[in-house]
């Protein structure tokens, strides 16, 4: 949400209503697919865009473009395959997730990527950076999987699931607090 004033991201709050699918797009093919299948589903959809992916743009395939085109509700998609972190993100953060960020957050990553133990990080939108994250995680050795979430409610923990059971580690991206936000709804 955009705002001059107070700024508050409404994922949890619609995840946490009974009944409510809710619904997060990214891409062009997320706002496409994803409208559609809400426009179809039988019960109460929740269609979350955020206002600064307005200006952004998209590749497109002719998939995308043909009209029966429609993505199913609940299925998360991999935007980039890894082996050493997952990260998770939904809507304009996925952006964010597919970039880099501030130099400290990759040695955290490298401390996440090859320690054994299990970590969850909560980062906020204001502390992102625009640059190529994935080339620089990869210059340093780490393949980070990222998963776009599309849908809040129903969440695709399998998704999430098979990845962490792959790299043995997340991050959570999200523009919204911590407490009781989508990251601790995936644990």
């Amino acid at each position: 949400m955009v705002s001059d004033g107070f700024v508050q991201c409404f994922a949890a709050w619609y995840g946490s209503c009974p009944g409510l699918k809710v619904l997060t797009p990214y891409s062009s093919e997320d706002a496409r697919g994803l409208l559609k299948a809400a426009i179809r589903d039988p019960d109460p959809v929740v269609f979350l865009e955020n206002e600064l992916l307005y200006g952004e743009s998209f590749p497109v395939s002719a998939e995308v473009l043909d009209s029966s085109f429609c993505l199913p509700i609940g299925k998360a998609k991999i935007e980039r395959e890894g082996k050493h972190v997952t990260i998770t993100a939904f809507s304009k953060m996925v952006g964010y997730a597919l970039k880099v960020s501030q130099s400290f957050l990759i040695v955290q990553l490298k401390l996440l990527a090859f320690n054994p133990s299990f970590f969850f990080f909560f980062w906020e939108q204001n502390n992102w950076y625009h640059a190529q994250a994935a080339e620089i995680l990869a210059k340093e050795g780490i393949s980070a999987e990222v998963i776009n979430l599309r849908s809040i409610r129903p969440l695709d923990r399998a998704a999430i699931n098979a990845s962490v059971r792959k790299t043995n580690r997340l991050v959570t991206v999200e523009e919204g607090f911590p407490q009781h936000g989508v990251g601790a709804e995936i644990w």
